[in-house]
């Protein structure tokens, strides 16, 4: 559980300088330019990733259950929630759709969802703090965003219908490929399809 800690601790941690530092993460940009800090940036979050998937894989080989395993019905609430979720991280890449819009922020929002879906469906000790800090990172990051928007006077470029459409069509596909096939393949479960 430690390795999974570590990890989160780091890949969150630099992903929280906006939410709890935003000052001094502006001051060390000016000071030792965009792309040094976008290099250390990137060089921590990758061992971060990597040090959750490694302590989640360890601590998935002897769970800890805090419940009873949840009932088949949230499966099917946690499916609904991971294709918003894909719905909403595409949302953040597709241009010119009305969801990024009206929402700002969907790649956060799709964080949110998927950290849910997947505290609704597991009940292990490893599942509560991997997807319990994620949701959690989520929400602070969600209302410091919204509130540089509002300080800043943000004004997102109206979406249309062929790129809400995209988004749409994207995020669906996306979550079929990931739901019915590479989910299983990197994560080792089957969420859908056969032998689910």
């Amino acid at each position: 559980m430690l390795v999974l800690v570590v990890g989160l601790v780091l890949f969150l941690g630099v992903h929280s300088t906006r939410v709890f530092a935003d000052d001094w993460r502006t001051a060390t940009v000016a000071k030792v330019g965009a792309r040094p800090f976008k290099g250390a940036y990137s060089v921590v979050s990758l061992a971060g990733f990597a040090l959750i998937v490694w302590g989640y894989g360890l601590a998935r080989q002897q769970p800890v259950a805090l419940w009873a395993p949840p009932p088949v019905g949230m499966r099917h609430a946690a499916s609904f929630l991971t294709l918003l979720a894909f719905i909403l991280i595409a949302a953040a890449y597709v241009p010119h759709n009305e969801i990024k819009h009206r929402l700002h922020h969907p790649m956060v929002l799709g964080v949110k969802a998927w950290a849910l879906a997947h505290l609704l469906a597991n009940n292990t000790l490893a599942d509560l703090v991997l997807f319990g800090s994620f949701l959690l990172w989520a929400v602070l990051d969600f209302r410091s965003a919204r509130k540089r928007d509002r300080d800043t006077d943000t004004v997102y470029v109206k979406g249309n219908v062929k790129g809400t459409a995209i988004t749409v069509v994207v995020g669906v596909a996306a979550w079929a490929v990931f739901a019915f096939w590479l989910h299983r393949v990197l994560i080792g479960v089957q969420p859908l399809g056969m032998g689910a």
